[in-house]
């Protein structure tokens, strides 16, 4: 009976580590701040970091979205002064997207680097497709960016970025609309006023 116990257990804990399944890498370029390369073996592959979005660089060489340089550089600094990377696949997820991109949780010397980007408000918790195994401790990190404003949920910063980018949210478009339909109907009103006084 115990010899059974034993194999099942031993069974058991085999099976949860294929589950979860890590692969110690090493870097090999920077992308963006949710995105890396990385050397698995001698195959250099993509990775997406699973769970997380951060603001995009612009391809063209324009400014990128509000923080997405500081993501990037944030994410950058970590993996290249990284001693170990670690990728740890989801049972819920997708190995690969559609742009066949390693989907997996980034660990750097052993933290979570999906979490460091989330409360430190690099990016934010998106692309939930299932129950995955950090979700709740990416959430709770999010909920204290939000809260203390850091980094993407900096409203008054962002505001700042896109007026100098030459960018018109669509508040500013809404605000400028009601000024110009106000002053069109003093105008009208003016005139009107005009036209009714003529007649007197």
């Amino acid at each position: 009976m115990k010899r059974i116990l034993l194999l099942f257990l031993s069974i058991f804990f085999i099976g949860i580590n294929l589950v979860y399944a890590n692969d110690t890498v090493n870097f090999s370029k920077c992308i963006d701040g949710d995105t890396l390369k990385v050397k698995k073996s001698k195959e250099e592959i993509t990775v997406r970091m699973l769970a997380i979005d951060t603001p995009e660089l612009d391809k063209n060489g324009n400014k990128g979205e509000y923080y997405a340089n500081e993501a990037s550089e944030f994410t950058c600094n970590k993996i290249k002064n990284a001693k170990k990377i670690e990728l740890e696949y989801d049972i819920n997820s997708d190995r690969t997207d559609k742009y066949d991109r390693v989907l997996a949780w980034v660990f750097v010397d052993g933290e979570l680097l999906q979490d460091d980007l989330v409360k430190n408000g690099y990016a934010k918790v998106a692309y939930l497709y299932a129950d995955y195994k950090y979700t709740s401790v990416l959430k709770e990190s999010q909920e204290l960016a939000s809260a203390k404003e850091m980094g993407i949920w900096d409203s008054d910063a962002k505001k700042r970025y896109d007026l100098d980018s030459g960018e018109v949210t669509l508040d500013e478009a809404s605000n400028g609309l009601v000024v110009i339909v106000g002053v069109i109907i003093l105008v009208i009103v003016f005139i009107c006023d005009k036209i009714f006084n003529r007649k007197k």
